[in-house]
C-alpha cells in the first residue's frame, strides 16, 4: 500500500543539494523512467456478447447500413430538411453541446499542472510615506512539480477522458433526437391517415343512414334501424376529434424538436404514401461496442475513474516542486538600470505525514466509484442487447402482422360492398350492414396503425444499432451543421480537448 512508505519531513533545501539515499535513488530512477505511473492496468470489462442476433434479419439484399444518416434512407427531402433543423436548432443538443466545452475546460483545469507556474510581482516599500524612497523590486517567479509518482499525468488524463464521455453523450442525445423527430413526423402523417379514413367511413355511413330512411318511409325499414344507423354515424364521427388532437400534439412536438415554437408550425406531407422502408444490415453484436455512443460514454467514464485511482494513490507519496525567481531591484524607481539583481533557485520536498483519513478515504471512494462504473459499463451493454433484440424481433412480428392486417382488410371491404348490395336487394337485413361498417373501419385502421409500427420499427433498430454515428471518427456529434461557436472545430474528428498527454486505451501500471 502507498501509505505503508516511511514519512518523510517537509523540508526545502539548496538547488545544488541532491535527494541521497533510498528516497534519493527512487527520485532518480523515477526521473530516468519519465515517471512512474500509480494507475491500474486498464482492461476493458468483458462482455457477453454472442456471435449473431437472435432474431433473423433476412439475406441483406437491399438492406441499408447502419452509417450515416440513416434517415435518407426512406426518401423524404421534407423529412431531411426537418432533420437539418432539429440537430442544429434543437435546444437540449445545443446544451449537450455545451458540456463537451465544459468538459474542455476542467480538463484543461486538470492538465495545467504539467505545466509550469509563471507570476510577475511587483513591489514598493515607501519611507513615512515619502516617494522615492525605500525600495522597490520588480520579481518573477516559477514553480514547477516534478511528477514522479503520474498523478499529474493521471488526473490530466482522467479529465480528458471526461470530455471524451461528454462528447459520446451529445453523440446519444443527438441519435435519440434524430429517432424521436422521425417517429414524430412518421405519426403526424398515420394520424392525418386515419382521420381521412374516419371521415371517409363517416360519410359512408351517412349513405347508408340515408338509404334505411328511404327504407322506413317506404315501409321496409324501422325507426330502430334509423337510430342504430345514426348512432353508427355519431360513433364513427365521435373518432374524429381524438386523432385530430393527437395529430395537433404530435406537429407541437415536432415544431420543438426542430427547435421552433409550436405557432404557426406546419409540414408539407399528408400522409405516409411514397416513404421507402428500408430494410436495416446490422453488424455483429460486438459491434455495437463500438458504435453505441451510451456504451462508449459509459467506458470513457469508466477510464477516468482508473486514473482517478492512481491520482489517489500517488498522494500517499512525496510531492517535489522546482522553484525559482528573479527580479531587478533599485531603492529609487529611476534607478532600475543598472538594476541589482535578486535570484533566488531551489526546490521543496513534501511529504504527508497525517490527513485525518482524508487520502485514505479519497482512495476507497475512487476504488469504489472504479467498480460502479464497471457495473455501469456490463449494465449499459446488455442493455444495449436488448434494445437491438427488442427491436429486431418488433419488426419481425410487425411486419407478419401487416400480411394479416392486409388480408384481413382486403376481406372486409369486400364483405362491406356485399353487404350494403344485398341490403339493396333485400337479401340482406341491417344488422349485417352495420356489423360490417364497423369491421371494415376497424380494419384498415388497424392496417394504418400496423405500417406506422413497421415504419417506426425500422427508426428504432437504426437507433438501436447506434445509426448515424460513424465509430471510426470517435466521439463527435453527428455530422450536420451545428450552430457557429457551438462545438469546437475539431469535433468531427475528436470532440475531446488537447491535452498534454493522449487517453492512452490502456494505461501502464506501476
Amino acid at each position: 500500500m502507498p501509505h505503508a512508505e516511511a514519512p518523510l519531513r517537509s523540508v526545502k533545501q539548496p538547488a545544488k543539494h541532491r535527494p541521497r539515499g533510498k528516497t534519493g535513488l527512487v527520485l532518480a530512477l523515477c526521473l530516468v523512467s519519465a515517471g512512474c505511473s500509480l494507475v491500474p492496468d486498464y482492461q476493458r470489462p468483458q462482455a457477453d456478447a454472442a456471435a449473431a442476433w437472435s432474431t433473423a434479419v433476412g439475406d441483406g439484399t437491399g438492406a441499408v447500413p447502419v452509417s450515416g444518416a440513416w434517415w435518407r434512407s426512406f426518401g423524404s427531402p421534407e423529412l431531411d430538411e426537418l432533420m437539418q433543423r432539429s440537430l442544429s436548432g434543437n435546444f437540449t443538443l445545443r446544451a449537450a453541446v455545451a458540456r463537451i466545452d465544459e468538459a474542455q475546460g476542467t480538463a484543461e483545469v486538470n492538465a495545467a499542472a504539467l505545466f509550469p507556474s509563471i507570476t510577475v510581482a511587483g513591489t514598493q516599500d515607501q519611507k513615512n510615506g515619502v516617494k522615492n524612497t525605500g525600495t522597490h523590486q520588480l520579481l518573477a517567479q516559477a514553480s514547477y512539480e516534478l511528477d514522479f509518482w503520474g498523478k499529474n499525468r493521471a488526473a490530466a488524463a482522467s479529465g480528458t477522458a471526461l470530455a471524451h464521455a461528454s462528447a459520446f453523450d451529445a453523440d446519444t442525445v443527438a441519435m435519440t433526437l434524430s429517432a424521436s423527430l422521425v417517429d414524430t413526423y412518421f405519426q403526424i402523417l398515420s394520424l392525418n391517415e386515419r382521420v381521412r379514413l374516419a371521415r371517409q367511413i363517416a360519410d359512408d355511413a351517412r349513405h347508408v343512414l340515408a338509404l334505411v330512411q328511404v327504407q322506413q318511409q317506404a315501409g321496409t325499414a324501422t325507426e330502430l334501424q334509423v337510430e342504430q344507423q345514426r348512432a353508427a354515424v355519431a360513433t364513427f364521427d365521435g373518432a374524429v376529434p381524438p386523432l385530430l388532437q393527437q395529430a395537433d400534439q404530435a406537429l407541437h412536438l415536432l415544431a420543438v424538436l426542430t427547435g421552433q415554437a409550436p405557432e404557426g408550425f406546419a409540414i408539407a406531407a399528408s400522409d405516409l404514401h411514397g416513404l421507402a422502408r428500408p430494410g436495416v444490415l446490422p453488424d455483429l453484436p460486438t459491434a455495437l461496442l463500438e458504435r453505441r455512443p451510451d456504451i462508449r460514454a459509459a467506458e470513457a467514464r469508466l477510464i477516468s475513474a482508473n486514473f482517478d485511482i492512481g491520482v489517489a494513490r500517488a498522494a500517499f507519496f512525496p510531492s517535489v516542486s522546482l522553484n525559482a525567481g528573479v527580479g531587478i531591484g533599485a531603492k529609487q524607481a529611476s534607478h532600475f538600470f543598472p538594476p541589482s539583481a535578486v535570484t533566488d533557485l531551489g526546490f521543496s520536498l513534501l511529504q504527508p505525514l497525517f490527513q485525518g483519513g482524508q487520502l485514505e478515504g479519497q482512495l476507497r471512494f475512487d476504488r469504489a466509484r472504479q467498480v460502479e462504473m464497471v457495473a455501469t459499463y456490463r449494465q449499459t451493454v446488455i442493455a444495449a442487447f436488448q434494445d437491438v433484440e427488442d427491436m429486431l424481433s418488433t419488426l419481425a412480428h410487425v411486419r407478419d402482422q401487416e400480411e394479416i392486417e392486409i388480408v384481413a382488410q382486403t376481406a372486409a371491404s369486400r364483405a362491406a360492398s356485399l353487404a350494403e348490395l344485398q341490403y339493396r336487394l333485400g337479401s340482406a337485413d341491417y344488422l349485417t350492414v352495420l356489423t360490417t361498417e364497423q369491421a371494415l373501419y376497424q380494419a384498415q385502421d388497424a392496417l394504418l396503425q400496423v405500417r406506422l409500427q413497421r415504419l417506426q420499427a425500422i427508426v428504432g433498430l437504426f437507433r438501436a444499432l447506434g445509426g448515424g454515428f460513424d465509430a471510426d471518427a470517435g466521439p463527435a456529434v453527428v455530422q450536420v451543421s451545428a450552430p457557429q461557436g457551438a462545438r469546437p472545430q475539431s469535433a468531427p474528428q475528436s470532440a475531446a480537448p488537447s491535452a498534454p498527454m493522449p487517453m492512452p486505451a490502456t494505461p501502464s501500471g506501476g
